[in-house]
């Protein structure tokens, strides 16, 4: 069982780089430490529950990478429990890169960013994408009520390892629910509405 980051993301030509660039020293003791588990803690669970978007990374038979934004709800990628997240797949543009990517090699690296509080979190996971009618308890788990729209498949990863970014680099970005919720109101509370404009002609 993996334990940190570092077992899945370290190959020889990454420390090769490393090496080259002067962090090997650094990310050696970090690989001997320890430090990220793959158990997401109330941290992560947290952390996932406010993401309204995330990013998906799989590779074909090819060998191409490919990378998918995915949006919903905040908190449409589900926290099944420790180590299980999954989240409902509706009915899109018909092209399945993502599902055919993950159906013949089950791995996958999510992005979740907060543009806003410039924090990132990547995990690293075994994918597996099963059709919904198959599935209909797991379905229900990911489903949202409020959006008008069939489940089709349900996008399941097992997280092998995760690991926090540091903020550098991150331009802040802020959704217009956060924008609005930052703006003070234009009129105070039970205040009369401003009177229109006199008519010039009148």
């Amino acid at each position: 069982m993996t334990e940190n980051f570092t077992e899945l993301a370290f190959s020889e030509s990454v420390r090769a780089q490393q090496e080259k660039y002067g962090t090997r020293a650094a990310y050696s003791k970090m690989e001997e430490g320890g430090e990220f588990r793959n158990q997401l803690s109330w941290r992560e669970k947290t952390y996932i529950a406010g993401r309204d978007g995330f990013y998906i990374a799989s590779a074909s038979e090819t060998g191409w990478p490919y990378m998918q934004f995915r949006g919903g709800p905040q908190g449409f990628l589900k926290v099944l429990d420790d180590r299980t997240l999954a989240f409902a797949d509706f009915k899109g543009n018909g092209q399945y890169i993502s599902a055919g990517n993950l159906q013949a090699k089950p791995r996958s690296v999510l992005f979740l960013m907060d543009y806003a509080k410039q924090k990132r979190l990547k995990i690293w996971a075994e994918a597996e994408v099963l059709h919904a009618a198959d599935h209909p308890e797991l379905a229900g788990k990911v489903a949202l009520p409020d959006y008008e729209a069939n489940v089709e498949r349900v996008f399941v990863f097992k997280v092998q390892a995760f690991d926090w970014n540091c903020p550098q680099h991150i331009t802040p970005r802020y959704t217009r629910q956060e924008i609005e919720a930052g703006l003070p109101p234009l009129e105070p509370s039970g205040s009369p509405a401003p009177r229109p404009l006199a008519d010039e002609k009148a």
